[in-house]
């Protein structure tokens, strides 16, 4: 193969890495897609969303939330009240996860077969 060749076949390669890799820079780690999980299932004060995923901690919860607010995949609205509220919701955006999620939804499903035979 010619160094013209092997250069074409990177190029073609790291393109198809790097929006990978930016997906998951903004969905990776193990709590993101539960927290948006749980909020599309209706949970939205902090606390709901914290009791909602078993073994979350507070501190990662809030800056997991606040990553998810700044990819614009939720929004966060405070309800000047006494105590004061503070709400988040799923941005239209998250729509464009849909396929996404419920492909990796389906994926895990199969997996826990796969392995557990469950």
């Amino acid at each position: 193969m010619s160094k013209t060749s092997d250069k074409t076949q990177h190029g073609k390669c790291l393109s198809q890495m790097l929006p990978v890799r930016d997906a998951l820079d903004v969905i990776s780690g193990k709590w993101k897609m539960m927290i948006l999980i749980s909020i599309i299932h209706g949970n939205k004060r902090f606390r709901e969303i914290e009791r909602s995923i078993p073994k979350i901690t507070s501190k990662v919860l809030a800056k997991e939330l606040k990553d998810l607010e700044e990819h614009q995949l939720i929004k966060r609205t405070i309800y000047d009240d006494y105590p004061v509220l503070i709400e988040y919701t799923t941005t239209e955006y998250v729509k464009s996860l849909e396929k996404v999620m419920k492909q990796l939804h389906i994926w895990g499903v199969n997996h826990r077969k796969k392995m557990f035979g469950k």
